[in-house]
């Protein structure tokens, strides 16, 4: 009996679990905050003292670096603790490609620097209303990036599980 389908689809709710954690709760306001700042562009961070700091190009590129970290491990950690406790099987390497996959695109999409990567994406495939959109309790542009992470997730479940019980 082939137990792909079913691996495929535990792997899936654990990597989409701990995105979700790791993007929401697991990320620092700092880091949420700063990691599409850049020099044309610079964001002002109020800490919690009050305090300012103006943050541009490599403050953005470094918070952005250290939220991937962190939302990567998060979801390696779970990744590796739900397959054990559920008896599944990952191939190392296919479990390095995906969080690969899924770390990359991340920092590709949430650097977002003036016309980042989803606008752009956006408007040329004619959503740029959409992404836009901030009325009636839509904010378009979280919708297409949270979107832009569920396919690159969904993805780097199918390569995690291509040698599922194979080491």
């Amino acid at each position: 009996m082939n137990h792909r389908p079913a691996v495929f689809a535990a792997v899936y709710a654990l990597l989409r679990a701990s995105a979700d954690y790791a993007d929401h709760w697991g990320q620092s306001d700092h880091d949420a905050q700063v990691k599409g700042a850049t020099d044309a562009a610079p964001v002002t961070y109020t800490h919690q003292d009050g305090t300012t700091t103006t943050v541009g190009t490599r403050g953005g590129r470094r918070a952005c670096l250290r939220h991937v970290l962190q939302y990567t491990a998060t979801q390696g950690l779970v990744l590796a603790g739900g397959t054990r406790a559920l008896g599944i099987r990952l191939h190392p390497a296919a479990v390095a490609a995906a969080l690969a996959v899924s770390g990359v695109t991340h920092y590709a999409a949430d650097r977002r620097v003036p016309q980042g990567l989803l606008q752009r994406l956006a408007t040329a495939i004619g959503k740029e209303p959409f992404y836009k959109q901030t009325d009636f309790g839509m904010n378009g542009a979280y919708c297409l990036d949270q979107s832009w992470h569920h396919s690159w997730e969904t993805l780097a479940a199918l390569i995690a599980t291509v040698k599922a019980g194979q080491r």
